[in-house]
């Protein structure tokens, strides 16, 4: 009898513990995809074609999450086709070009810049905020002068053409964000398939770049870094910086990462929900399903005229990812000859 006692307390602790570490299964119903026992790395958008491909070179060689992750923002911080993202980012409404960035390791660790203006790569600003500093965040002038005394070089982040567009726009002023304008296109290998829509004075507002990985150690990383909404007023900060909205680690459970407006995502703290939704069984998309649903209940009009989208990773490899309006995609690369695009479903 006691035996009897003994097997049943120890199988409910094992029902209890299985619910709690974040990889038990999934609702009914709930969709999710699965790579197991091997490194991934997805990302936000068109551009994590060819920023996977620079992740997966870490990958691949066995490296950290954290240097892959790092590695392949880089990519899209460093190209000036890109303009909502680094180098050619388009400015503030004052005409400055100003970068957010943050990054987050699988012991917890984060490092994030805002208002950050002058240097190509915010992201490894970040790291370096979480390596050789107590803080977590940096920002504006106290960001650059961190930057440039850690041998970051400083240059001019407005291009020919985002200057062009943001003079352009000046003529009206008027802020009218325009959803899903990325119009970019990539080869599976990253090589540009055909060039990105440019259409003067239109906004830019949110594609942001967010990457979440898993190395062969199946320890779990992220970045995510942008230039936030174009002609944005000056010193305004989205999600992107800020550990809980747009990017959130836990490498018990999960990771995930937003793009689209970014207050919408501050007011639910998104990519910390929804991996406390993946701690609770949802899978990678039904946990995305429900954080858009949140944006929804909380500003059902708003909703309809903008975009928010999050991606999600977890523990088991699974990912999934889930939109308010049609047109978001994401990246997924588990070889050197798998790196594809998927469509992100949406609510409306």
């Amino acid at each position: 009898m006691q035996d009897r006692r003994n097997f049943l307390k120890a199988a409910a602790l094992g029902a209890a513990a299985f619910s709690l570490d974040g990889v038990s299964a999934a609702p009914a119903g709930a969709a999710g995809k699965t790579v197991k026992g091997k490194p991934i790395v997805i990302s936000t958008w068109d551009f994590g074609i060819p920023s996977n491909k620079a992740a997966w070179e870490v990958l691949k060689k066995g490296g950290r999450a954290l240097d892959a992750v790092e590695a392949g923002v880089q990519i899209p911080e460093a190209d000036p086709a890109v303009t909502t993202v680094g180098y050619g980012g388009y400015p503030d409404r004052d005409g400055h070009v100003t970068l957010d960035s943050c990054i987050m390791d699988e012991l917890g660790n984060c490092g994030s810049v805002a208002a950050l203006e002058h240097i190509v790569h915010p992201v490894s600003v970040a790291r370096a905020v979480m390596e050789k500093t107590p803080h977590v965040m940096l920002v504006g002038e106290g960001a650059l002068q961190f930057a440039l005394a850690n041998g970051f070089k400083k240059e001019n982040l407005l291009t020919p053409e985002s200057e062009k567009a943001w003079k352009e726009w000046l003529k009206k002023s008027e802020y009218k964000p325009q959803m899903n304008i990325e119009n970019k296109s990539y080869n599976a290998n990253g090589t540009t398939a055909f060039s990105p829509l440019q259409l003067p004075g239109n906004v830019y507002n949110h594609d942001t770049i967010g990457m979440l990985a898993m190395d062969a150690q199946g320890n779990l990383s992220g970045a995510c870094t942008t230039s936030g909404m174009a002609f944005k007023m000056r010193g305004r900060v989205g999600d992107s910086p800020i550990i809980g909205a747009g990017l959130y680690v836990d490498n018990e459970v999960g990771g995930a990462t937003s793009t689209g407006v970014g207050e919408e995502v501050i007011r639910i703290v998104g990519s910390h929900l929804v991996v406390e939704l993946m701690r609770q069984g949802y899978s990678p998309e039904a946990a995305c399903k429900e954080a858009v649903k949140r944006i929804v209940k909380k500003s059902p009009q708003k909703s309809k005229e903008i975009q928010v989208g999050f991606l999600a990773l977890n523990k088991k490899g699974e990912f999934g990812a889930y939109c308010l309006q049609e047109g978001f995609s994401y990246a997924v690369c588990t070889s050197d000859t798998r790196n594809e695009l998927i469509k992100g479903k949406h609510f409306y």
